[in-house]
């Protein structure tokens, strides 16, 4: 049958119908839809698990796939970061079922805080990587990474960039999916405990297996070369290829595709080059494949000019677009436009559309409540990953540092460390904190910091979708679980004071931050109060226009998106209002209420 799905949607029943008996993962944009359509098919009989970051689901995997299960783990090319620690020593291991871990890239970046290249990861932990160029190949090529992972006994990274990842398309599945049965785990201290005389051993096999690999990606179907024999030659992969061949460049040159980055297919590229004179790389993010046909040349003598993104010709940062891929090829071909490529150069900029915490979000009450109880005093404010992060934004301008997950705890001692007179926060999301958190707060305690750490617990993991997480009492495969209480966990690091606040209680937080800061040591205060999009309360504010002096104050102070101004008074829009009450606790006349704008 057929099912029109999401790239990420794609990747999933490509996993499925490779048999995948284990999924693990943590949420992170673009990748975060896999697991959620695993979830759609429980009768697959497939493990799925939202693991509570990166590195704990990529060691989960890896034990299955000592068992003999194929198992896959999720991730954006950040959350590669957190899960390299196991990645690097799983590649000199290796693993006995398949085991694919994909990491989803974010050129632009859109979503994320860098655009960094997983290629690059691969070539690091010298483990093979696939890269879809479509959803559809996205479905095909996920069952080669994991055939690809059997043969050679390694784990495989499988790239999807964001536009790869939320695409749609078409894909033919079966009826019914079953997970492959492991053979179960075989004790073998001398192949699955790591010890420094195996890890030189196998590093050199790993040498020696990746040419071979290499080899075999040589004759990879999905590395392709089309176009009539030219001296010209445009060399691409992932959905730049997609950009590329949509403007039709093999009409104008050859156009040659790199499916599988590393290793290398090094024939084929020798191949696919041959009478080419002129190459242009044209690629996301780094020039990897630039610096690999770059070593080729240097190596057997070839007179190729090679161009990209070293010579400036590509763009190094953003993402392609079919728009800029049409008129490289164009300048690199000297070309004309295809008659369906429309020139957009002369239409006007998009607006700005910076993005905002969502009207009536309780991280909003929760940043303004800390924001006034430290007025008068200087105070620094640590963020984190999340949506939170919004907390930047003017007016409330409540986000000093944001490095990555769970540093904002751990960036607020240091800040501590060598500025004990400030008054340090740091801010973190509920889910954040079982990622990644709880290591920083016990350092904290163990340090001496003097630190105020503000817990954003809303219920969920908002920012990629409403995941649930330890402190949800659910997990992905559908079970209600015992909740992991964040106060008795900071309480048992050793947090002398934790104490819980309704965010949307203004006069009570600003009090009780006031309280907090006059102590000295770690302690912690949970802004508990659901995320609006979960749960949506019915109630309204509005304005008594005959009251409203038009001071502007409910505006100037929290920046909430539901609030405007008309004809000198202020309005709420009835349709983004959630009733909060946060602009109501601040008129300084008492013009919010429940009643309708006159």
């Amino acid at each position: 049958m057929k099912e029109y799905v999401m790239g990420n949607g794609a990747i999933a029943l490509g996993s499925l119908k490779a048999g995948v008996g284990l999924v693990a993962g943590y949420p992170g944009t673009p990748s975060s839809e896999i697991i959620e359509t695993v979830a759609k098919y429980p009768h697959a009989g497939v493990h799925l698990e939202w693991s509570v970051n990166e590195k704990a689901a990529l060691e989960v995997a890896a034990a299955a796939a000592y068992s003999g299960v194929r198992a896959m783990v999720t991730m954006k090319q950040v959350g590669l970061n957190v899960a390299s620690d196991p990645l690097m020593s799983l590649a000199y291991v290796g693993v006995k079922g398949g085991m694919v871990i994909v990491s989803a890239d974010d050129p632009g970046p859109i979503s994320s805080q860098t655009e960094q290249d997983t290629r690059r990861f691969a070539d690091f932990a010298r483990i093979p990587v696939f890269d879809p160029a479509s959803p559809e190949e996205a479905y095909e090529m996920i069952q080669d990474a994991f055939a690809c992972s059997e043969k050679y006994a390694t784990p495989v990274l499988f790239r999807p960039t964001t536009r790869v990842c939320h695409a749609y398309a078409s894909v033919e599945v079966p009826e019914s999916f079953t997970a492959r049965a492991g053979d179960g785990f075989v004790r073998d201290s001398k192949r699955w405990v790591i010890f420094p005389r195996l890890s030189y051993i196998n590093h050199g096999r790993i040498e020696e297996r990746n040419v071979q690999i290499g080899k075999d990606f040589s004759a990879y179907a999905r590395n392709t070369v089309e176009g009539t024999a030219a001296e010209k030659a445009i060399v691409t992969s992932g959905v730049s290829y997609a950009y590329v061949k949509e403007h039709g460049a093999e009409e104008q040159c050859r156009l040659i595709r790199i499916a599988t980055a590393f290793p290398f297919p090094e024939d084929f590229a020798r191949k696919a080059l041959d009478g080419v004179k002129e190459v242009l790389c044209i690629e996301e993010l780094s020039p990897y494949i630039e610096e690999q046909l770059l070593k080729l040349a240097g190596r057997y003598h070839l007179d190729i000019r090679i161009s990209g993104k070293l010579d400036g010709t590509v763009p190094h940062n953003g993402e392609m677009s079919a728009e800029l891929a049409g008129r490289l090829t164009d300048a690199f071909t000297g070309g004309i436009a295809l008659p369906e490529c429309i020139d957009t150069a002369d239409a006007p900029a998009l607006p700005a559309r910076p993005p905002v915490l969502c009207a009536g979000c309780p991280h909003r009450a929760s940043f303004y409540a800390v924001k006034q109880a430290m007025k008068g005093r200087r105070a620094f404010f640590c963020g984190d990953i999340g949506c939170y992060t919004l907390g930047n934004a003017m007016p409330l301008d409540m986000v000093d540092t944001c490095l990555c997950m769970g540093a904002g705890i751990t960036m607020a001692q240091g800040l501590y460390h060598v500025d004990p007179d400030a008054v340090c926060f740091a801010f973190v999301g509920d889910s954040t904190f079982f990622a990644s958190g709880m290591t920083g707060v016990v350092n904290a305690v163990y340090n001496e910091a003097d630190m105020i750490l503000c817990v954003l617990d809303n219920s969920t993991t908002a920012m990629t979708g409403h995941q649930p997480h330890p402190g949800t009492g659910r997990n992905m495969m559908g079970n209600i679980v015992d909740k992991v209480d964040i106060a008795k966990v900071l309480e048992g690091i050793g947090v002398k004071r934790v104490v819980t606040a309704d965010p949307l209680d203004l006069q009570a937080s600003v009090s009780l931050i006031r309280e907090l800061a006059e102590e000295k040591g770690v302690k912690a205060v949970i802004f508990k109060s659901p995320c609006i999009a979960i749960s949506r309360p019915d109630s309204k504010c509005a304005v008594d226009s005959s009251k409203c002096i038009g001071c502007q104050k409910c505006i100037r102070e929290i920046g909430c998106p539901a609030l405007t101004m008309i004809g000198g008074k202020a309005v709420i829009d009835a349709d983004l209002c959630t009733g909060c009450g946060l602009c109501a606790q601040i008129c300084p006349v008492g013009a919010i209420g429940g009643k309708k704008d006159e």
